[in-house]
C-alpha cells in the first residue's frame, strides 16, 4: 500500500495514476458504466478512501478524465495533420474519424458528460471542464481550417456531428450484457451498430461532403 502522498509534485503524481487507472478500469470492463471508484483505488494501489484527497467524487474525476480526452484529441489531430495542406473533405473526415477512434474511453465518456458528469460537479468544476474542452475544440478546429479546404463554419458543423457520431455510435456498439444477449437472439438489431470504427468513417465522410457541397 502506497504512502499518502506529501508534496504537490506526490499529489499531482498519484492524481495522475487515479486516472490512468480510471481509463484502465473502462477499457478492461468494457466501457465508463462499470467504473467504480473501489476498482480505480485498487488499480491505483491506494486505500478505497484515499481518492477523496484528490477527486471529490467519481463524477468529477471522469470529467477530469474526459477534459483529457480533449486534450489528446487535440493533439492527436495536430500530429495527424502535421504541416498538410489542401485536405479536402474525404480528409478532413478521415481525420477526425481516425483519432476519435483512437481514443474510445474519450468517445465512451462523451455520452456520460452531457448525461450526467459535468451536471453533478460544482459549478466551477463544470466551468473549468467548459473551458479547457472549448479550447481544445477550437485548436482542432484551426488545425482544419489551415490545412483545408474548408471554412470555418463548415468545419465547426462537422466538429459538432463528429463528437455526436463519436458518442452515439460508441454506446450502440458497446451494449450492455443484456442488450448483447438480445442480439444473440436478433442479430438483425445489431448489425447496423456493430462496428463503430466503419460507421464512423462512413457518416462523417457523408456528413463533410454534405457541408463542403455548393449550395444549390
Amino acid at each position: 500500500m502506497r504512502q499518502r502522498a506529501r508534496s504537490p509534485e506526490d499529489k499531482e503524481r498519484r492524481a495522475e495514476d487515479l486516472l490512468a487507472a480510471a481509463e484502465a478500469v473502462a477499457r478492461d470492463l468494457g466501457g465508463i458504466r462499470h467504473v467504480t471508484l473501489l476498482a480505480v483505488t485498487e488499480r491505483a494501489g491506494l486505500h478505497r478512501t484515499g481518492v477523496r484527497r484528490y477527486y471529490s467524487s467519481k463524477e468529477e474525476l471522469l470529467l477530469e478524465l474526459a477534459e483529457r480526452g480533449w486534450g489528446q484529441w487535440r493533439d492527436k489531430v495536430a500530429a495527424e495533420v502535421g504541416d498538410r495542406t489542401g485536405l479536402d473533405a474525404p480528409a478532413i473526415a478521415a481525420v477526425l474519424s481516425g483519432t476519435l477512434a483512437a481514443l474510445p474511453v474519450f468517445c465512451d465518456l462523451l455520452t456520460h458528460v452531457t448525461l450526467y458528469l459535468e451536471g453533478d460537479v460544482d459549478i466551477e468544476r463544470a466551468r473549468r471542464y467548459k473551458t479547457h474542452a472549448f479550447a481544445a475544440h477550437d485548436a482542432i478546429a484551426a488545425v482544419l481550417v489551415r490545412a483545408g479546404l474548408m471554412g470555418q463554419e463548415q468545419v465547426t458543423s462537422l466538429l459538432a456531428a463528429a463528437v455526436l457520431l463519436a458518442a452515439g455510435l460508441w454506446q450502440a456498439s458497446h451494449p450492455t450484457a443484456t442488450l448483447a444477449a438480445l442480439y444473440e437472439q436478433e442479430p438483425r438489431w445489431y448489425h447496423d451498430v456493430r462496428d463503430f470504427r466503419p460507421r464512423l468513417d462512413a457518416l462523417l465522410a457523408a456528413t463533410a461532403a454534405g457541408l463542403a457541397a455548393p449550395p444549390r
